[in-house]
């Protein structure tokens, strides 16, 4: 199956709604972009990472695991976005320790942290793009040329707006105890499967509360 390599255009964030943001990857050589929601940990380990000038004072946690890493001999070589299910990307890290190449599974904003440290290319299948990926107007991705902190993270509008507030899925503030114990279960495991931790901690509370 053909890959295609991807580079990373930007972070976007919804204006209304809090904490939903999405990492932006251009077609190289190409016109799609492949918008991916993505957590605000995240968001700001990839900026910080593509901002040079920017240094925490304390190693961020794929910052320790780029020193873990290289101590023993182990980069990444490339990052592959192989699967896509329900909106759920899926990645993989092709990793080399000396002649030896070794591959994990990753959450995809994990992959592309660690891509951006190991300066390692980003790859994923044509069906993916042509399944996921949209051609934005220009408008419709605004860059601020403000040196601050803040300008890392783009605004958005029209079809990003709409990814970043869909995916941001209404659960967030459903009322629960209108669900049967067996239910909650079961929008527990989905969520835990979708790795929307946030839904999955207010259901387990809910459940708790039983």
């Amino acid at each position: 199956m053909s890959l295609v390599q991807l580079d990373i255009r930007g972070i976007s964030y919804s204006q209304t709604q809090t904490g939903a943001y999405a990492l932006v990857l251009n077609e190289v050589d190409g016109e799609r972009t492949l918008p991916i929601v993505i957590g605000a940990f995240e968001a700001q380990s990839i900026a910080i990472a593509l901002e040079s000038e920017i240094t925490p004072p304390r190693p961020l946690t794929h910052d320790l695991f780029k020193t873990f890493a290289e101590s023993y001999g182990v980069i990444v070589k490339q990052v592959i976005i192989h699967k896509l299910v329900d909106g759920v990307f899926f990645s993989k890290m092709i990793c080399l320790q000396g002649s030896e190449e070794k591959t994990f599974d990753a959450r995809t904003s994990d992959a592309i942290a660690l891509a951006i440290r190991f300066n390692a290319p980003i790859y994923t299948h044509q069906d993916i793009l042509e399944k996921a990926g949209i051609i934005l107007k220009q408008e419709d991705f605004i860059e601020d040329d403000k040196e601050e902190e803040d300008d890392l993270f783009e605004n958005t509008d029209d079809e990003l707006t709409d990814l970043v507030n869909n995916a941001s899925s209404s659960e967030k503030t459903s009322d629960y105890s209108k669900y049967s114990v067996q239910d909650l279960e079961q929008r527990l495991n989905a969520a835990i499967t979708k790795e929307d931790y946030e839904t999955a901690a207010s259901i387990r509370d809910e459940l708790n509360k039983r």
